[in-house]
């Protein structure tokens, strides 16, 4: 596991790609809080409050998690390696494990500029005052929800030859685990079912943490849904190598 876990983030730091996605969470990120005047501008704040961050983060994070896991399993169908892949002494579940370590790594990575939001914010701010508590809270939720997307990135890329496809499908399942089932629940045309609904939406349970609240079902479900993706992903290299 720790051989594939070395050699994905090894090329992915040797493409373009890596750069290109990294760069464009930090220009998003940066442009809606501190440019773009909107629901996201943080100099209208007058308190230390970087909740602006935390809401805005995983609408970006769905289109740059899906970019980065496209090419996991996608291009070593497309190139043929995934034959290459399965002989050596590896186990099965051990490069599904890797991969999505290294997309979940990377993920986290483009965290570590974003402390500067907080210095920036503190130094700003009226009162000059962050509930760190709350922040690593927020934080914790974040990392979370990044595991939860790279989970479903790699599923995508199972499921294709085709980077762009993985990209889309990606795109898709992030949205619709994030918010999609929420909305559904949003319309009350369901009864009973419409609270049932919203509490599957990952929004729902990362909300909470938003909020400075740990809960362990919060951590649990999103667990769930990594394990989830990881296993369908597992199943769904079995069909297609068969």
């Amino acid at each position: 596991m720790k051989s594939i876990y070395s050699k994905e983030l090894k090329q992915f730091f040797s493409s373009p790609i890596a750069y290109i996605s990294m760069g464009l969470f930090l220009l998003l990120s940066s442009l809606f809080l501190w440019i773009i005047e909107g629901n996201y501008y943080l100099p209208t704040y007058r308190f230390a409050d970087l909740t602006p961050f935390f809401s805005l983060a995983p609408w970006i994070l769905i289109f740059v998690i899906a970019a980065i896991s496209m090419k996991s399993f996608a291009d070593e169908f497309k190139s043929g390696t995934i034959e290459n892949l399965l002989t050596k002494p590896l186990d099965f579940k051990a490069i599904i494990i890797g991969k999505f370590l290294a997309v979940w790594t990377i993920a986290k990575w483009m965290l570590i500029p974003t402390f500067i939001y907080v210095y920036s914010l503190q130094s700003l701010s009226l009162d000059g005052q962050i509930d760190f508590l709350n922040l690593l809270s927020a934080y914790f939720g974040l990392i979370m929800l990044m595991g939860t997307f790279s989970a479903i990135g790699i599923f995508s890329s199972s499921l294709t030859d085709s980077q762009i496809v993985a990209f889309l499908t990606g795109m898709f399942l992030m949205f619709l685990f994030y918010y999609g089932l929420e909305g559904i629940g949003s319309f009350n045309l369901l009864g009973n079912l419409d609270l049932f609904f919203q509490k599957l939406s990952l929004d729902f349970h990362y909300q909470n943490f938003i909020k400075g609240l740990i809960k362990l079902s919060d951590v649990v479900y999103m667990l769930g849904i990594i394990v989830l993706f990881i296993s369908l992903t597992f199943y769904s290299l079995q069909k297609r190598i068969k």
